[in-house]
């Protein structure tokens, strides 16, 4: 029996690879699609809510948005709450959720900015409210309790969204009704499951992929979507040699519940990681998450050594990448910033250092109350542009345009899940000639809880990609 040829085969079962695998079930006409991932479940690395923040990004209370990246944002995180609102509750109420969220601005200069970004930022986002510091104690009692009452303290956030998800679960109804679709329209749709892939080739008009248990699968299209073993294939294959990764790995810690919902504090914009915050969790009850921490790891999955090999392979560390390092590190702030991260590692010490970023947060936490959370936490491959000898921020997309892609370091996060696999059915369409529904599409995900007809941009308008030829 004669193997079956993907139309499009997906590597990784991610949020991202998931979403992709939806999409095209659900809005094209192809015949066949499948998805491997090497796990046996799919979103269980970090797509898992235990090594991510679990938030809904819209760009409102993201201070280091600009107000053009906030439009593409406040659209893909509008298509992921379409589409958990048109499920049934059941299954709605285990993949998204709604907490209160605000950015918590401190002191003159800060409450001076957020009240300018917030005259810049209403109009996109009409739900967005400034609050006075009894509007804050009203919504989170302990972000004022025990402050100096002199303090200035201004937020900017809303009461009444959804913030939160689950993104296995998402990941999960993904391919539930991807596989429904396919079902329903005729369409083969296979999930290969404990299936990690060896090596892809390209043969002619088809790609090879190779696994130790299937065998050899072939595809005329494939979007790799693996995080930092992307930049591996695409290494492999010989693209993207001008790209290294510098995996920063996320931490957190756990208080007793002392925030109703999440609080974000103000990006420094001299760092290009992200600000502390203090967020519900999903999958543990009663209890703060607070982070994350940033520190440089040499692994391409946090907790599984097994992947410090595979770093050295896509590291790939020369003068290019020395002087990111060295241009990185002479910047007081990130010096200062990468030595603190790296403390709050250290058993014994790091509570309570880290109880005092927290103090920020919520003046009233002993560092008795923290505790460090064991085995939260996931890595972010972010890539260093060799070319350039920068650090690039955002999403990369490695698209050499010979029927794969690869993709890399989603921006932000899986948030984004959706928006890019639009992109990439916009990518395989040009390719392979199919048909998209773009009107089913638009039904379904601009439309319902979060409309996004105007004031939206489409995926082709983000700042936050940065696409790679070859």
């Amino acid at each position: 029996m004669a193997a079956t040829t993907y139309d499009v085969l997906i590597v990784g079962g991610g949020v991202s690879g998931t979403a992709l695998l939806y999409e095209l079930a659900r809005y094209t006409d192809l015949k066949s699609i499948g998805l491997v991932e090497k796990y046996d479940k799919v979103a269980i690395v970090n797509s898992h809510g235990r090594n991510n923040s679990q938030t809904i990004h819209c760009g409102d209370i993201e201070t280091n948005y600009s107000l053009d990246k906030a439009r593409v944002t406040q659209r893909t995180a509008g298509m992921i709450v379409n589409f958990g609102t048109k499920l049934p509750a059941e299954e709605r109420d285990n993949i998204i959720f709604k907490y209160p969220k605000m950015v918590l601005a401190v002191g003159d200069k800060q409450c001076d900015f957020l009240r300018k970004r917030f005259e810049t930022f209403s109009e996109l986002f009409p739900r967005m409210k400034l609050m006075e510091r009894d509007d804050i104690a009203e919504i989170e009692p302990q972000v004022v309790e025990g402050r100096d009452p002199d303090q200035q303290i201004v937020a900017l956030g809303s009461t009444d969204e959804y913030t939160a998800v689950n993104y296995t679960t998402l990941s999960e109804a993904f391919v539930k009704y991807a596989e429904q679709d396919a079902e329903r329209k005729g369409m083969n749709c296979d999930v290969h499951l404990s299936t990690p892939v060896e090596d892809i080739v390209r043969e002619g008009d088809l790609f090879k992929v190779h696994t130790p248990n299937h065998g050899v699968l072939q595809a005329r299209y494939v979007v790799v979507a693996a995080g930092g073993h992307s930049l591996l294939f695409a290494h492999k294959m010989g693209y993207g040699l001008d790209k290294s990764v510098l995996p920063m790995a996320g931490s957190f810690y756990f208080t007793p519940k002392v925030l109703n919902g999440k609080v974000y504090t103000i990006q420094n914009e001299n760092l290009p990681f992200a600000a502390v915050h203090g967020d519900p969790d999903v999958l543990v009850e009663n209890k703060t998450r607070f982070g994350p921490t940033a520190l440089m790891l040499p692994l391409l999955e946090r907790y599984n050594s097994k992947t410090f090999s595979e770093f050295l392979r896509v590291f790939r560390f020369d003068s290019s990448v020395a002087k990111v390092f060295w241009d990185l590190l002479k910047v007081p702030d990130i010096r200062n910033y990468v030595f603190k991260n790296f403390l709050y590692e250290v058993p014994v010490l790091r509570e309570k250092l880290f109880h005092k970023s927290i103090q920020h947060i919520v003046p009233s936490l002993k560092a008795s109350d923290v505790t460090f959370a064991k085995g939260f936490g996931g890595v972010r491959p972010q890539l260093i542009d060799k070319s350039s000898k920068k650090l690039m921020m955002g999403e990369a997309k490695i698209d050499p345009g010979t029927g794969i892609v690869f993709n890399m370091t989603p921006s932000p996060g899986g948030t984004s899940c959706l928006g890019n696999a639009e992109k990439d059915i916009l990518l395989a369409q040009q390719y392979l000639g199919f048909n998209f529904d773009r009107e089913a599409f638009e039904r379904d995900l601009l439309q319902g809880e979060v409309e996004l007809r105007e004031n939206s941009k489409g995926p082709a308008t983000s700042e936050a990609t940065q696409r790679v030829e070859g």
